[in-house]
């Protein structure tokens, strides 16, 4: 998955792509990273053809706990 420009333009900001053997594996994952910071949340899971497991990707602000407003 190319990465856009924009969710890397300040400090802080970063986008985490996870790979695991399962979607539930995935799944909890992206809950526990919505427990530390603002996150875009429990995102869809893709399953690549060719490829074992399967991957997501998340935008993260870690300069922000969850539910903070700016």
């Amino acid at each position: 998955m190319p990465l856009d420009e924009q969710h890397l333009d300040q400090p802080g900001l970063a986008v985490l792509d996870i790979t695991a053997a399962d979607e539930d594996t995935a799944r909890i994952v992206m809950e526990c990273l919505e427990q530390l910071w603002a996150t875009s949340g429990v995102t869809p899971v893709q399953r690549v053809p060719g490829h074992g497991g399967v991957r997501a990707r998340v935008y993260a602000d870690v300069r922000r706990r969850p539910g903070t407003a700016d």
